[in-house]
């Protein structure tokens, strides 16, 4: 007899059949993923895990993905620990969401991956993004929440209304203004009936005489003369069209301006000749020119006034007119003949209140400006110099009376809204006995100036 027929080895063989297919049964019903290595452990805080409990489910879109594990607490917080499946892309975004299980108070974990780019979430690791989620507990205590307030509210609606209470809430006040306006209101109608009665009467004589107005069809009427209106407007727009179709045409002075190219094109160029003749006067700068300094050797003061006048970067015009103390002097030989001897007398004659004239054309060449013309009623010519660029700055010198040269040099700084202060040295060669240090200030206005004080305190 084979051990294999035997009755023994048969029962044994059915037990371990039977055995296996139950332990496969409860591995594919079971949420937890645990078995046979086929999971990752993973955990995360709550601050409330009600209606959790150990080998929940823990869902991903839906669908069972792993188990609860363990639920502990930890540092005051629920410390939730999960097993999911391997197969599930945990990150380091996942997040996590506690969800209702229908309305008896169930609750389950509802988990999101995360990112797929991002970092993979070590076994283990904690899932720190958890959201809390809108379940029947957080809707009844906002419900609650809602009704407190409801019930507020309806204090104060009550403590408003009552008779006591009107004076101490705005809303009260409110309703006790709206009762006596309406009361004011009714007294004044009952008050003025026969007056509101009178304007109502008026109103209908009003409307009336505007509806006979408005269906008058005689001659003189409303409709006859809104016909005739209406005819004179017809025949306006009529003749606008027959300009319009002229013009269209290039019929006329009008219609050759904008038809024809070629008288467009003059006009244009008048109207380009026109706007660069403007352009060129916005960008003249015109300034005045008023300074005064005092004279060492002489003892006054010297004073000028002009006007500067730049139409471009590069030249510019001056015009002057100068008070000196030491006045024009003349000087005249006088030849004269007695018994025939001849006698000659230099005679120098000092006219104190005639006034001089300075007329100066200028060309600006880097930090240099190169000028010539006419200096204090002599020709002259002069230099000025800026250094690094620093236009505040000047240093100039000037020539003029050649036939007793002078030489006159001058060093002067501007500060701002136009105000400079000068400073330098008269006749520097000693030819006209004017030799004199001299010193003083002065105002340097341009037009830009000028609307800036206009237009801004300095201070």
């Amino acid at each position: 007899m084979s051990f294999f027929t035997t009755p023994e080895f048969k029962v044994g063989a059915l037990v371990v059949g039977i055995g296996a297919l139950i332990a496969l049964m409860s591995m594919q019903v079971s949420d937890d993923p645990a078995f046979l290595g086929r999971s990752k452990k993973a955990w995360f805080y709550l601050e409330n895990a009600n209606g959790l409990t150990k080998g929940s489910a823990i869902r991903s879109a839906g669908i069972p993905v792993g188990a609860i594990k363990d639920i502990s607490l930890s540092e005051g917080k629920a410390r939730i620990d999960v097993s999911v499946k391997s197969d599930v892309p945990l990150t380091r975004s996942a997040q996590v969401e506690m969800r209702a299980n229908g309305i008896l108070g169930d609750k389950y974990i509802e988990i999101t991956p995360g990112n797929p780019t991002d970092p993979g979430l070590e076994d283990g690791g904690q899932i720190a993004n958890v959201k809390t989620g809108g379940s029947l507990d957080d809707v009844m205590s906002q419900v609650s929440d809602i009704t407190s307030s409801l019930k507020e509210v309806s204090k104060h609606l009550n403590e408003a209304t009552a008779e006591d209470g009107t004076n101490k809430h705005i809303l009260g006040r409110i309703v006790q203004n709206i009762e006596k306006l309406t009361g004011d209101l009714s007294q004044m109608t009952s008050e003025n009936k026969e007056q509101i009665g009178e304007i109502v009467d008026q109103v209908h004589n009003i409307t009336g005489t505007l509806d006979d107005l408005v269906n008058d069809e005689s001659e003189t009427g409303f409709k006859k003369t809104w016909k005739n209106s209406m005819a004179r407007i017809d025949k306006s727009l009529k003749n606008i069209e027959e300009i319009t179709d002229k013009v269209n045409k290039g019929e006329g002075t009008l219609g050759k301006l904008i038809s024809d190219e070629k008288t467009a094109e003059d006009v244009s160029s008048a109207i380009e000749g026109l706007s660069g003749l403007v352009d060129t006067a916005n960008k003249t700068t015109t300034a005045f020119d008023f300074n005064g300094y005092y004279l060492d050797n002489v003892e006054a003061a010297k004073s000028s006034i002009g006007i500067h006048i730049q139409p471009g970067l590069d030249r510019f015009y001056y015009l002057g007119l100068i008070d000196d103390p030491a006045g024009v002097v003349e000087r005249k030989n006088t030849l004269t003949e007695s018994n025939g001897v001849s006698t000659s007398v230099d005679e120098t004659t000092t006219f104190k209140s005639k006034t001089k004239f300075t007329a100066l054309f200028g060309k600006n060449i880097y930090n240099f400006s190169f000028k010539g013309g006419l200096i204090e009623n002599s020709g002259g010519i002069g230099i000025d110099y800026s250094p690094f660029k620093l236009h505040r700055l000047k240093f100039s010198i000037e020539a003029f009376d050649f036939d007793n040269t002078n030489l006159r040099s001058t060093i002067s700084y501007k500060f701002r809204y136009g105000f400079y202060v000068l400073a330098g040295y008269n006749d520097m060669l000693h030819n006209t006995d004017a030799q004199s240090a001299y010193a003083g200030a002065g105002l340097f206005l341009t037009n830009d100036d000028l609307k800036l004080l206009l237009t801004k305190s300095p201070f």
